[in-house]
Formats: C-alpha cells, structure tokens, sequence
C-alpha cells in the first residue's frame, strides 16, 4: 500500500492507523500549501485533488477518509481494528462519518480557513467561532460513544483513525478542552509507539 498524506492533514489519521496495522507500506508527502495536490501527475492518481489517499498493492486507488481506514482495517484483521461485533462495527463507522462530515468538515474547516464560507476578512472570526462551537457540541455528542458503558469505551477500532486526528486538532492544535472519555482516548492513542512514529516521520513536534 502507498499513502499519499500531508503533515498534519487529516491524513495522519489513516498513517496512525497504517503504522498501528504493522503491515509494510510507503508514504509520499504532498505539500497542499504550494498546490502540489492539484499537480496533474497526483490529479491522475485522484481528481478530487485530496489526501488522504491510499493505493492498494494491487494499484486501485481509494479516497474518501472512512473508506480507507475500514479498508485497512479490514487488510489485517490479526490488529482487531475491524470489529468482529456488528453493532460495534456499525458504531465505529457512525462515529468514524460524524467525526469526519461534522467535526471536521463543519467545525475545523471554519477554525482553520474561515475564507472558504465569507471572503470577507472582518467575518473570518465570527465564522471561526462557530467553527469553535461546532466542534465543542460535536465532541459533547463523540463523547458520549466513548464514556464508560458505552459500545466503543473499551478496545480499538477503525474510527480511532478519524479520532486520532480529531482529537490531534482539538486538543494539540486548538487548544481546546475536551470531555473526559475524549481526552482519555486521544491520551492513550498519542501515548502508542504508533503515534510516536506518525509524529516523528510527519515532522510534528508536541
């Protein structure tokens, strides 16, 4: 497999979860500032012009950030990152599109370019307080999947992808304070040797 990803992007996601897998892969680094995701050698490869994305061994190209962490998941079952259960399979993948459509398309998209709702510059902190409030109700509800008793509280999943980054942006990025069962996942997914790798091969210093 080869992901293609960005520092820091939502991307680290899917490398969090490739260096958790153990499987042997390559990665190549876009640089998004430049415009190098809109090089029409990567336009080949995926026209939505977008990391993350991954190219199968066989070749095959997928996108879309909740399909390539089910996919790698599933590419090696011995991690327990597909979950066998299939209410819980199905609550990972709930949480996994939530994380991604809402928080992160809804919330973060405002906090870090506010110019793609308004061009106007004197609106960017209004929008990018709502971006703020928006991802402070999302994490309300994401907690509740992760407090005690709930059916993603104990063990791993694919939608500790989505959470890793999220939760990276929130928490490492933002500077925001996050509810208890949510700061406590992303403590123990930060904590990992995976996390570790992620952090040193994407340059990112905490």
């Amino acid at each position: 497999m080869k992901l293609y990803y960005a520092p820091g992007a939502c991307s680290i996601g899917i490398h969090y979860l490739l260096e958790t897998i153990g499987r042997p892969y390559e990665r190549q680094k876009l640089d998004i500032k430049t415009g190098e995701n809109r090089e029409p050698w990567f336009l080949d490869i995926n026209p939505k012009a977008k990391v993350p994305t991954l190219q199968r061994d066989d070749g095959a190209v997928l996108t879309e950030f909740p399909v390539i962490a089910h996919y790698v998941a599933a590419s090696a079952p011995e991690a327990g990152l597909l979950p066998p259960d299939p209410e819980r399979a199905l609550r990972a993948a709930e949480l996994t599109d939530y994380l991604v459509a809402t928080l992160h398309m809804q919330g973060f998209s405002r906090i870090f370019r506010p110019a793609k709702f308004h061009e106007d510059p004197a609106a960017h902190n209004a929008i990018q307080r709502q971006g703020r409030e928006i991802v402070r109700a999302g994490l309300a509800v994401v907690e509740r999947q992760l407090k005690p008793g709930a059916v993603l509280h104990d063990g791993a999943s694919f939608a500790d992808a989505a959470l890793f980054y999220v939760l990276f942006w929130a928490v490492d990025r933002v500077k925001l304070d996050v509810p208890p069962a949510c700061a406590e996942r992303y403590a123990a997914l930060k904590a990992s040797d995976a996390a570790a790798r992620v952090f040193k091969a994407e340059g990112i210093a905490l």
